[in-house]
């Protein structure tokens, strides 16, 4: 059949293309550029670089490639809204919002246009069908999971999409680049957020928005003062280094008030709380039962957590920990799974950051 696929430059989506191909599909190429500078130092994705190492594996294919220039929408709708969300004292996560407002959604439409029964990308992640449901399920490496990025896809998109790689692991990729004659086999992986070059976060965000964010306080549990800070775009929930003060014991952030500035470092206990909020919750498929227990991932890489999910209305939910657990950054995604299946997910509320439980920070 006729195959779109997704080409970023990397040996996973090249890797696609060239085992669609050698599989007999009529495959086409599809790149989409969403910046144009070069963050080498950080091993970002999608740089110019990127595309043109794309068109390379397509010209070896002897394979039709296009380029996408969404460079605009791509700085409204993720870069902007990037910084003005670190300014805040929030944690956003760029890679989730640009999968569902800038990725897909045209990606999909030019599949379709050019006739294509399917877009495929380079995602570690499954997609199966259950009746009429489909299903957005972990990718068997474990390490190399992508399912946390891709919760927001919604039923009709799943039906045309296809993630070829969801039951290899990245070795296995490799050998069949390397089988193929890729040239991109030993390719170094992505690694950071495209946009953020090795400047690192703040001054990417003082570079972006032309300011900084609130200059504060950096206080114990009890607002004691323990020293001054230039913004609290330099600070994130759970951050250990760089705080620049001297302590007995290791000290994290525990909360980010954007309105006064302060910052709140503690022990490692002053992290954990009972519940988290989420909000701006979507479903993959019918929404859980009250009280049902699941699992949460709260960052691309942490540990799921059991939960029960209490729904609050208007899109939101509250999610009780079975066991006191750390809460993320508010921003962060929020995603819930059922086993290996991603049930649906969300934003963490700044509102979970108040910490439930004040006994352990020694304040109780």
């Amino acid at each position: 059949m006729r195959v779109v696929v997704a080409m970023s430059g990397g040996v996973d989506s090249s890797a696609v293309a060239a085992l669609l191909k050698e599989q007999g599909h009529d495959v086409i190429g599809l790149a989409m550029k969403t910046h144009s500078s070069s963050p080498k130092a950080n091993r970002a994705c999608c740089t110019p670089d990127d595309m043109r190492d794309a068109r390379k594996v397509a010209d070896l294919l002897d394979i039709p490639f296009y380029v996408l220039n969404y460079e605009k929408v791509f700085e409204e709708e993720i870069i902007k809204p990037f910084a003005e969300a670190y300014l805040s004292g929030k944690t956003p996560n760029p890679c989730v919002d640009c999968n569902y407002k800038v990725k897909f959604r045209p990606l999909l439409e030019r599949a379709r246009l050019l006739g294509a029964e399917k877009l495929a990308t380079g995602h570690y992640a499954r997609i199966d069908q259950e009746g009429d449901l489909h299903r957005l399920r972990r990718g068997v490496d474990a390490q190399k999971d992508q399912s946390y990025f891709l919760y927001r896809l919604h039923q009709e998109q799943l039906q045309e999409l296809w993630f070829p790689l969801g039951g290899m692991n990245k070795a296995e990729v490799r050998e069949h680049a390397r089988r193929l004659g890729l040239p991109l086999a030993d390719k170094q992986e992505s690694q950071e957020i495209c946009f953020v070059g090795a400047e690192g976060y703040a001054a990417t965000v003082e570079k972006i928005s032309g300011r900084r964010g609130k200059a504060g306080r950096l206080v114990d549990p009890q607002g004691k003062t323990l020293g001054v800070h230039e913004g609290i775009h330099r600070y994130t929930i759970g951050q250990r280094r760089g705080l620049g003060i001297a302590a007995s014991h290791p000290l994290y952030v525990t909360e980010i008030n954007p309105e006064s500035g302060d910052i709140t470092v503690g022990p490692v206990d002053g992290l954990l709380t009972e519940f988290i909020l989420v909000e701006n919750v979507i479903w993959l498929g019918k929404r859980p039962e009250e009280n049902e227990e699941l699992l949460v991932q709260q960052r691309y890489r942490g540990k799921p957590q059991r939960v029960r999910v209490g729904h609050q209305g208007d899109g939101r939910v509250k999610l009780s920990f079975v066991e006191p657990e750390p809460a993320g950054a508010a921003g962060q995604a929020a995603v819930i799974y059922r086993d290996d299946a991603v049930v649906g997910g969300g934003v963490i509320s700044p509102r979970s950051a108040h910490r439930a439980l004040p006994l352990l920070q020694g304040v109780g």
